[in-house]
This record gives structure tokens, sequence and C-alpha cells, in this order.
């Protein structure tokens, strides 16, 4: 009788313990303040910030384990080139200012923004080199997380998100990377309900009624890291906004006259669209509708991390700096770690399998997206320094005719932009990364092996050799790389 009492005071109370557990939930935001919080620093004044003078960022991909290594590496390399013009001791790592990181990208993204190069060497213990997969599954079979599990409020996405914070991110939260201003880190996952993109910055939150900075940097990578029916999504309140909260001009604009905005900039109108669409909304009595939003891996709607950047280039930040002439040299590094193992399907005669289809409908996209979005950055670029070049032309035939010229750009800049990826290898190295699997458990040879190919094709790059040479580094690289061709300039 007393065993029997016992084990139902045991399930009570495991019953209990299962309908308490709940994950993080964002807190409101309780007063609109449209230049704090995690965001890109405000323009202040009409002095430009001497650091954006080199504007450099960097977008790392998703891919696990071998993405955060490979971005790892890409980073130790930079941390590596000194930069003689930009003072004793400096290198071009100290010239980041911005790193959008997705998925496994997202790890390394964050913990730089987080503890800067002084202790980037400590991430290839807190997070490299262990299985992450193997302490997740021991975590989950502990009988109190079962019971946690057992909540509708509480997955292994939760469970997830609570590990990676006291082991890699010593339980940051985004008001440490607000504090750190640069590298501004901006980590993306999806939407799970239009299939939008989804950024963790002030701005994005604003939308939401609610406070990024009380938000840990662990539960935003873990949303964009959370690959769909691997695992579950991370939900986000969506509050009443602040009764000061003014839908930015931007926003406005984009979605101003609704048909006409969507014929003549529809990307545009899109943008604006989505983020409208995060707000909590009043029903016919007046009253607040419940919202909420659920994330997914931000690889699906980006899987190289590099559209944040390219808005920003097009309307945000990056736009407004350089509509000032604040920016004279603008460099985007792009470390991309996709894979490409043997094709396999076309061999068999046989239907493919549903976990082969679900598979390929979950990734194939991503790859195509990603080509898609490296020609548009490489387009943006060509477009830019063409339109330079036909204004100082046109200026310099009307000067001579003694015409008046034509309106100028405050500031011509120079730009570069820069892709690895494990196709610029050659064969059998090529194959040998390609084939790395996605996962979050490498062993110690192949996680070294990542981190020097990444060091390895930014040597071998003749864009950034061609920017290291025009930032006056080639001191620090041993022999110079005659007749150097690329798209830095």
């Amino acid at each position: 009788m007393r065993l029997a009492a016992r084990l139902g005071a045991v399930l009570l109370c495991g019953v209990v313990a299962a309908g308490c557990a709940h994950y993080k939930v964002n807190d409101p935001l309780t007063r609109y303040t449209p230049d704090s919080g995690h965001r890109f620093p405000a323009v202040s004044g009409d002095r430009p910030d001497p650091a954006d003078d080199l504007f450099v960022c960097l977008s790392f991909s998703g891919g696990g384990t071998r993405a955060a290594a490979f971005a790892y590496g890409a980073l130790l390399k930079l941390k590596s080139v000194e930069i003689p013009r930009a003072g004793s001791g400096k290198s071009l790592l100290d010239e980041v200012d911005c790193n959008a990181g997705i998925s496994g990208g997202a790890f390394t993204a964050s913990y730089y923004g987080l503890f800067g190069a002084k202790d980037l060497e400590r991430f290839y213990r807190d997070f490299l080199i262990r299985d992450i997969e193997k302490e997740l599954a021991i975590g989950v079979a502990n009988p109190v997380n079962l019971w946690r599990l057992a909540s509708p409020y509480f997955s292994r996405i939760d469970f997830a998100a609570e590990l990676y914070d006291e082991t890699v991110f010593q339980r940051k939260t985004f008001s440490a990377l607000a504090e750190r201003r640069r590298p501004f880190v901006i980590l993306h996952a999806s939407s799970m309900a239009n299939g939008a993109p989804f950024e963790f910055t002030q701005a994005e939150f604003d939308f939401l009624g609610s406070d990024l900075g009380s938000f840990p940097v662990a539960r935003a990578v873990a949303a964009s890291s959370a690959f769909p029916f691997l695992l579950s999504p991370v939900s986000l309140r969506s509050y009443p906004p602040p009764a000061d909260f003014k839908i930015p001009d931007d926003v406005k604009m984009a979605v101003d006259g609704d048909r006409v905005s969507r014929e003549l900039n529809p990307m545009r109108f899109y943008w604006g669209r989505q983020h409208l669409d995060l707000m909590s909304k009043k029903n016919d009595k007046g009253e607040w509708e419940p919202k909420w939003v659920h994330l997914l891996d931000g690889g699906l709607t980006d899987n190289i991390g590099l559209r944040s950047i390219l808005r920003a280039y097009d309307r945000g930040f990056i736009r407004q700096r350089i509509n000032l002439g604040h920016i004279k040299r603008l460099v985007v590094i792009a470390v991309n770690a996709r894979t490409d193992p043997p094709e396999e399907l076309s061999r068999s005669e046989k239907s493919p399998s549903l976990l082969d289809v679900f598979l390929k409908t979950a990734t194939v996209s991503m790859e195509n997206l990603s080509v898609d979005t490296l020609d548009y950055g490489l387009s943006r670029q060509r477009e830019r320094e063409q339109d330079q070049t036909n204004v100082r032309k046109c200026n310099e035939s009307l000067a001579a005719c003694r015409a008046p010229l034509l309106p100028t750009f405050a500031q011509e800049i120079r730009t570069c932009f820069v892709e690895i990826s494990f196709e610029g290898l050659q064969s059998p190295e090529r194959e040998k990364f390609l084939s790395l699997p996605t996962t979050f458990a490498l062993g110690k040879d192949q996680v070294d092996s990542l981190i020097g190919v990444a060091g390895k094709l930014l040597d071998e790059s003749p864009g950034f050799q061609k920017l290291l040479k025009a930032l006056g580094g080639e001191s620090t690289l041993g022999a110079g790389v005659a007749g150097l061709s690329g798209n830095c300039s």
C-alpha cells in the first residue's frame, strides 16, 4: 500500500512538473525607443564615424558544425591579417562592422559578437569539438527532462536552447550584444506562418511589441537551427504595441498605395507587409487578439545569411551611410559551407522514399535561393560601380562643354564581394568537403580540416588578395600575386 502511494505521489509530481514546464517567453516592450537596443548604431550628426570608412560585413551559412567550423576558420584568417593603414596591431577582423549568421553559422557569429576576437579561441573547445548531438540525446533521456518534454509548451528545441545557453553562450542575452555595438550580429530564422525571413534585431522585435534585450542569444541561435520535422519551432509572443510606437517611415512607404507599390517594387512591398504581419491586432470589439510567431530554421529563407546584408545595402543602415558619404570602401565576405554529397536518386529505378522526398523538398530550394542571392549581390556591386563610372565620365564631357553637370554621389565607394565555398577546391579535396554531413557532431580532425581550408580558400581568392593589396596589406602576406583578377577594387 505504501509503495502504491509513493508511486502515485511520484506520478502526480511528474504530471504537475510536466504541466509547469514552459519555454522562455519573450518580454513585452514597455517603451518604444527607436535608437536603443540591439540595432546598428544610428548616424549621429554630420560627422562620420571613422569606423564607417572601411565597412566590412560577413555572412556565415547554415550547415551544423561544418558551417560553424568553416566560419571560425575564416575569422581566424581575418584575425591574422594586419592592416598597416588602420594603425599598429589592427587586423582585418577588427574592422568587421556586421556579421550575419544562419543555423550552424549563427553559433560562430553570435560567439564572436559576444566575446570578441580576444576570446575567439575558446569557441573551439566550447562548441566545435563537442558532440552536441550526444549531449542533447543524453539530456533528453534524463527522467526529469522526459517529464518536462511531456508538456505541450516545452520541446526538444527548448531543451537545446537551454544547453546552448549554459554551455556555450554563458547565459548572455541580446543586451550584451547591444553593448558591444560592433560587429552588429544579425541572426536569422523563418516565419512558419508565411515563410518570411525573421531577423533577431530590436527593429524586428518592435513590431512584436517585445523587448529583445532580455531574450537569450542561445534561444535565437536555436531558432535559427530549428530544422523542420527534426526540431519544433521556437515561438514568440506578439504583444500590443507600446502607446508611443510609430510604424517606421520606410515600412509605411513600402506598403503605401498597395497595388501601385506592389507593382513598382514588389520586394520592398512584401518586406513591409511581412513586418506589419508580425503585429498584434484588435478584433471587432476593440480587444487585442493573442498572437504568436513560430520560427523555423533560417536556412529556409536564406541559407547563406547574405540577404539581411543586401537589405541593409538597399534600404537599411548601409544605404544610409553610403548616401551620406560616410563609407569609402564596402567589403562583403560570404562564407558558404554548402554541401553536395554524391547524388544517388537517379541511379535507382524505384520511386524515392518519403524520407528522400522530404529531405530534397527541404533543401533543394535552399541551394537555388543561395545561388540567386549570390548573383543578386554581385549584380548590385556591378551596378553601383558602373553608375559611378557613368556619372563621372558624363560630367567630364559636360565640363569640357561648359554645360551643367549631373548630380554626383556623396562619395564614390570602392566595393569588394568575396564568396568562399568548397567549390573553390580541386578534386579530390573538393569532394571530401562537399560530402561532409550536416550534423552537430564532427570529429576533431574534420573540424581542424574545415578551419584550415577556410584560410586556404581566402588565400587563393583573387578578390580577397586584390582587396588586401588595395588596403596596403600585401607586406603581411609574403609574396604578392601578380596580375590579380577578381571583383574587388
